[in-house]
């Protein structure tokens, strides 16, 4: 019994941390100018690298183009949800 016990301390832990932070939070509620300062933070800016790649959404229209540059294709493909959660 004592073993089982101490099995659940942890979890008691997490759980009472939990409601505490949870409860600390609440207080900040989201409005407007809150709202675009995280909205502002979260943009990337325009000289990323990444934005500089000529992304192509068309298949055949990407393949041409690799063919006349004699470039390979980089071919992001996924099933199933964007957020893993299958």
């Amino acid at each position: 019994m004592q073993h089982r016990l101490s099995f659940y301390r942890p979890v008691w832990f997490f759980f009472v941390v939990a409601i505490v932070v949870q409860s600390a939070n609440a207080t900040d509620e989201l409005n407007e100018e809150k709202f675009q300062q995280l909205h502002q933070s979260l943009q990337t800016s325009a000289d990323e690298p990444w934005r500089q790649i000529p992304w192509e959404i068309s298949l055949l229209n990407a393949q041409n183009s690799a063919a006349k540059s004699q470039k390979p294709i980089f071919i992001w493909a996924m099933d199933g949800h964007p957020l893993g959660c299958t």
